[in-house]
């Protein structure tokens, strides 16, 4: 599967996330309950903040997916651990459908690492994810991450996750 990015428009993709993020699937996302503007808002601030950044991931030019990154030291992860220069902190989401695709999501979550390490200045990605998200923690042992420890953060428990350039190449073959 080849995949492109795009920045995320907050107004004029709202609709479309609005209806990833507050389904059942996308409970992790922590936006059920969120309301149209709520997605909006939250992604208008992302678009502002130097420090974090929200791409669609595109399939034969159709949104098929979520990316998120940012800057560890300054956003989700500060004072939580010693970020490093070259860490790069990501999220992705992979819609709610009808029809899966076998092997769709692995092909999402290595497009995105593939992608952010594309920058020669990405050394590690940085991942937290909730604690009781075994699928996803799954599908990041697939492309290298390697588990440091449980962390608390405000809005829930993570496990806080790496992944190195080499990891990445040693667990998919893949090479950014």
């Amino acid at each position: 599967m080849t995949f492109t990015f795009r920045t995320l428009d907050p107004l004029k993709d709202a609709e479309l996330l609005h209806g990833w993020v507050t389904h059942p699937k996308a409970a992790f996302w922590m936006m059920q309950d969120a309301k149209l503007e709520d997605v909006e808002r939250a992604y208008m601030e992302i678009a502002a903040d130097e420090h974090h950044h929200a791409l669609l991931g595109l399939q034969d030019g159709e949104p098929a997916f979520l990316m998120e990154k940012y800057d560890p030291a300054h956003r989700e992860l500060v004072g939580l651990y010693e970020a490093r220069p070259g860490d790069v902190g990501m999220h992705f989401l992979t819609p709610p459908t009808d029809k899966p695709v076998h092997g769709f999501t692995k092909s999402v979550i290595t497009a995105v690492m593939a992608h952010l390490f594309e920058d020669p200045a990405t050394e590690r990605v940085v991942v937290e994810p909730d604690v009781r998200n075994k699928a996803v923690h799954a599908l990041n042992a697939a492309v290298g991450f390697v588990p440091e420890r449980e962390i608390q953060k405000p809005e829930k428990k993570a496990l806080l996750s790496f992944c190195t350039r080499a990891q990445f190449l040693a667990a998919t073959g893949v090479s950014a």
